[in-house]
């Protein structure tokens, strides 16, 4: 078979189909590793490299800032090169730069390796799912998106744990270690077992322009949110948010006015598609804040482990796995406006229970009242707002329509991280004092609340109410949508899948593939 054709369709029930379920579970497992073990060893990296706050900032923030600023690229690369070919090169990547964040003899080196790691990130998530909906038979899809996300879910769920434990026995560097052992599972197989595949639609020039302006204007802003503590209205602090301010305007221009845009910005004459993200930005970056901050309380204030506080947020991560896919069914029946509205409020509520978690708390009585109440948002919200976001465009455009909105709900976690600690007065030695740091977490948390709620505002003043319309419309339109989506060797994304991506971001849907340059006639309508 020729590089150029489209894979053969493999089922699901013969050897060639688990070895690619096997390979896209691990290549996934190590970005939602990455992003689920890294907080809980954070205080233990801060201890060990004598670094202050603004160091752990950037240890996450390195991370999001270049997988949020390359996602959109990440799948067009593979559309064109090859599906496998970019996702075995971002697993190969993702590996080495995890060997350099376990070897960084200071804060720099890990600086600079996870914004490596992110690059990797990039190449490997959008191709991770592409792969089974490229490769396996279009009548097994539904249930190898299904074994893919129920696998993630299962690393997610252990994931705080099994950081929590490798901090407290080998050290925080076996956080970024464990990378490398399934990465060298995952290539051979990849490699050995899996059909190359590409999109021969994808033709026209990369929009690198639109992803360099957006990723500096996401990066300059972030550094001045982060040394703003430190240097107040400086100039070292000044400058760089005007000039963000000013590639944001810059990366604006540029998407409205090339040809094939990475972003095209006609998506936004939807109201809805408009509306959604707009929910999805206030979501995210109270996730961002709330993940960042909860287990560096958990630790410095409450005393916990890592291992314990990693096991502590248990109770949210199970009731995702579990529920989320009920809660994607009664969302089509009762649509989507009321869970967009009281997910948000739920979560809110769940952050401002979690102030009670101080010095001397009880797991019982201050912290998991507020995780059950949280998790339970976050089942309302997740699945109904995937599902809103593909609702909101033409069939045709759902792959894009949720690359935006993944690369949104990243860039929210992103300012949130930089900003928050400004915003509540955290200074760049809090989390080495328990006084100090819960203070700060009792004004955090309830920006981070006051955030959600005005998520839960605009859902209930913009997104639609009809079940019908949220759910794709009338029957001959659900049926065009289904046609369309085998005759294009994909398949929309459903509540089920919603899960595995829907803490950090929202899922990718592998439909049409974000910043794809397409032939010279130009985007679809």
């Amino acid at each position: 078979m020729s590089d150029d054709a489209p894979a053969a369709a493999v089922r699901l029930s013969s050897a060639a189909g688990r070895w690619v379920v096997l390979t896209t579970v691990l290549g996934s497992a190590m970005a939602l590793l990455d992003s689920t073990v890294v907080n809980v060893a954070l205080p233990r990296i801060g201890l060990d490299l004598g670094a202050d706050l603004a160091v752990l900032q950037w240890t996450v923030n390195a991370y999001m800032l270049t997988l949020a600023g390359l996602i959109l690229l990440g799948g067009a690369l593979g559309d064109r090169f090859g599906r496998r070919r970019v996702f075995t090169i971002g697993v190969v990547w993702f590996a080495l730069a995890s060997l350099l964040c376990g070897m960084a003899p200071n804060a720099a080196v890990l600086i600079g390796a996870r914004a490596l790691q992110g690059i990797g990130g990039a190449l490997l998530t959008p191709g991770s799912l592409a792969l089974i909906q490229s490769v396996i038979h279009p009548d097994d899809r539904a249930r190898a998106v299904g074994l893919w996300s129920g696998f993630g879910g299962v690393g997610a769920a252990i994931g705080p744990f099994l950081g929590g434990w490798l901090v407290d026995g080998p050290g925080w560097r076996w956080v970024f270690f464990l990378n490398v052992p399934l990465a060298a599972v995952c290539v051979p197989v990849a490699l050995r077992h899996v059909s190359e595949s590409r999109d021969p639609r994808a033709h026209g020039r990369f929009d690198v322009l639109g992803a360099v302006l957006g990723a500096f204007a996401l990066g300059l802003v972030t550094y001045a949110l982060i040394a703003a503590p430190q240097r107040g209205a400086s100039l070292s602090v000044v400058l760089p948010a005007v000039a963000g301010l000013l590639a944001g305007v810059a990366f604006v221009y540029v998407e409205r006015v090339r040809p094939e845009p990475m972003l095209p910005l006609t998506l936004f004459s939807s109201r809805q598609f408009t509306a959604v993200n707009a929910v999805t930005l206030c979501v995210y970056a109270a996730f961002g804040g709330f993940f960042f901050l909860v287990v560096l309380n958990l630790q410095v204030v409450v005393g916990y482990s890592a291992l314990a506080a990693g096991t502590a947020l248990l109770p949210t991560t199970l009731l995702m796995l579990l529920l989320s896919a009920r809660s994607g069914e009664l969302g089509k029946r009762i649509g989507p406006r009321i869970p967009l509205t009281v997910g948000p409020l739920l979560c809110a509520a769940g952050m401002l229970l979690i102030t009670r978690a101080g010095v001397g708390a009880v797991y019982w009585r201050d912290v998991l009242p507020a995780l059950l109440v949280m998790g339970l948002g976050m089942v309302v919200l997740v699945a109904p707002l995937t599902a809103t976001v593909l609702a909101s465009v033409d069939v045709g455009r759902a792959g894009l329509a949720s690359g935006i909105n993944n690369a949104a709900a990243r860039a929210a976690g992103l300012v949130a991280v930089a900003a928050l600690p400004l915003l509540a007065g955290m200074g760049s030695e809090a989390y080495r004092s328990a006084d100090r740091f819960s203070e700060s977490f009792r004004k955090a948390m309830p920006i981070c609340a006051a955030v959600l709620v005005v998520g839960a505002f605009i859902a209930w003043r913009t997104v639609r109410a009809d079940a019908l319309e949220w759910a794709g419309g009338a029957e001959a339109e659900a049926e065009t949508e289904q046609e369309g989506a085998r005759a294009a060797g994909e398949r929309p994304c459903r509540p089920e899948c919603a899960y595995h991506c829907g803490v950090g971001a929202p899922p990718l849907d592998p439909g049409e593939r974000p910043g794809r340059p397409r032939r010279s006639d130009g985007p679809p309508a």
